[in-house]
């Protein structure tokens, strides 16, 4: 990692999680040493002062996590480069929701990208394309960490002469702390006047600049805070926040630190009600004061990530990523709140079903660049044999389906669709009839499709 140019920082974070590591940490929480979250406030019942909002989002920066190459849907290029509306990407839209905030509130808003080593040559050439978002003293992006991928049998760096750059990997978005310390780039908001950071994934655009919840997050005096939601079927595997019995604390669960056995409790929605938009607001002033009495390293639990070491050969090598999350830093400071937002700033695309729905009639624009639900957003479950990667997808569903009238889609085999296709209540097609082609003007229901034969 020396020999790479690591900075010191990220190495000493490093060690401390090999250390973990080889002592046989898994970083699981067992339900039984953990209570449910309760008594959250919900932002729609708060009463912001709506210039002390203004005044605190006057002083907030906007930091997007931007490392993610989207492998798992067949990419190779930073996941935001993806259009998701028209021609327009996850990043075009980012950068015209922070401009047109500006415009609404006359607040600097600077937005600062947390890139990866891979992602930020494409991002930073995607953001020429808007020179008014710079902001004097702040800079566009600073550069996520990395470290070697470490063999399961024995934790040694991995070798993979196929491609040496796929020996290494990102840390998690948990390396954001020490990424923004190592970098300078909290040094430079700081130094610019900027006292809180707003921090959401690249895929979300759920997440824009909010005066409201600015405003919450000043007036409570916390360090740090972070978004949630309620949790619905569709969100029993994913990562929500419990309180720890030893000490009461705030702690993150993620999927891959639950064991086996508790997977039961940790999927009930009515006992866990809360998951994690991964949408956080951080005091830039206390997290510099945490990470200068700690030296760089913040106490975060471990995340053992198991991979192969090429993600498009799953027959490479077994590795080791050792990977801590963004949102387990609720634990290390004390006071840490928590937020129940709405679901419409939680929207993520992990899948191309995600996808599906992003591009489709479900969502407008409104004058202020954000995504606008126009009914609750259909099931999709297209057959992954045949749409897991995007340059599938997008042969097969280059016209995109109106979904506005589906309450579901599932998809199986391969199917093609045709312009102006309607899916109407629970669509589905099967896999008996594929290959095949949805006609052009055709609607999609329970018996498959109507109004034309399929070809």
């Amino acid at each position: 990692m020396r020999d790479a140019g690591v900075p010191a920082t990220a190495v000493d974070v490093f060690t401390r999680f090999y250390g973990l590591l080889e002592s046989g940490r898994t970083g699981m929480i067992p339900e039984q040493e953990v209570d449910p979250l309760v008594d959250v406030p919900y932002l729609g019942d708060l009463e912001v002062d709506a210039a002390a909002g203004a005044q605190a989002l006057a002083v907030t920066a906007v930091v997007k996590l931007n490392g993610g190459l989207g492998t798992s849907m067949g990419m190779d290029r930073a996941k935001s480069l993806l259009p998701v509306r028209g021609e327009r990407t996850f990043l075009d839209l980012i950068a015209a929701q922070v401009l047109a905030a500006r415009e609404a509130t006359g607040a600097r808003l600077p937005l600062v990208l947390m890139n990866s080593f891979r992602t930020r040559e494409d991002s930073l050439a995607a953001l020429a394309a808007y020179p008014e978002l710079a902001v004097e003293g702040v800079p566009l992006d600073f550069v996520q960490n990395r470290e070697p991928k470490l063999r399961v049998e024995d934790l040694s760096p991995v070798e993979w002469a196929a491609d040496p750059s796929l020996e290494w990997c990102p840390p998690g978005h948990g390396d954001l702390y020490t990424a923004l310390v190592a970098s300078g780039a909290l040094e430079a908001l700081l130094a610019a006047g900027f006292r809180y950071a707003a921090v959401s994934n690249s895929d979300n655009l759920g997440a824009t600049p909010d005066a409201r919840i600015a405003g919450w997050f000043a007036a409570s005096g916390a360090p740090f805070a972070a978004e949630v939601a309620r949790r619905t079927p569709a969100d029993r595997k994913g990562g929500h926040l419990v309180v720890r019995r030893a000490d009461g604390r705030l702690v993150l669960r993620e999927s891959a630190q639950t064991p086996a056995e508790d997977a039961g409790a940790a999927g009930d929605i009515g006992r866990h009600r809360f998951f994690n938009t991964n949408n956080l607001w951080l005091d830039l002033r206390a997290l510099a004061a945490e990470l200068e009495r700690t030296g760089g390293v913040l106490d975060l639990p471990l995340i053992r990530n198991e991979k192969t070491v090429d993600p498009t050969d799953k027959t490479s090598p077994r590795v080791v990523q050792i990977e801590s999350a963004m949102g387990a830093a609720i634990e290390v400071f004390d006071g840490a709140a928590v937020l129940e937002v709405d679901r419409s700033r939680f929207l993520p695309v992990k899948t191309t079903n995600d996808l599906l729905v992003l591009r489709s009639d479900v969502y407008e624009t409104d004058a202020e660049h954000r995504l606008v639900a126009r009914v609750g957003a259909p099931l999709v479950d297209l057959d992954p044999e045949f749409y897991a990667t995007v340059a599938a997808f997008d042969a097969r569903l280059g016209q995109v389906p109106s979904l506005v009238e589906a309450s579901s889609l599932r998809v199986r085999g391969d199917w093609s669709f045709g312009a102006g296709v309607r899916v109407v209540g629970d669509g589905v097609l099967a896999a008996e009839g594929a290959p095949g082609q949805v006609p052009a003007g055709a609607t999609v229901g329970p018996a498959g499709v109507g109004g034309a034969d399929a070809v």
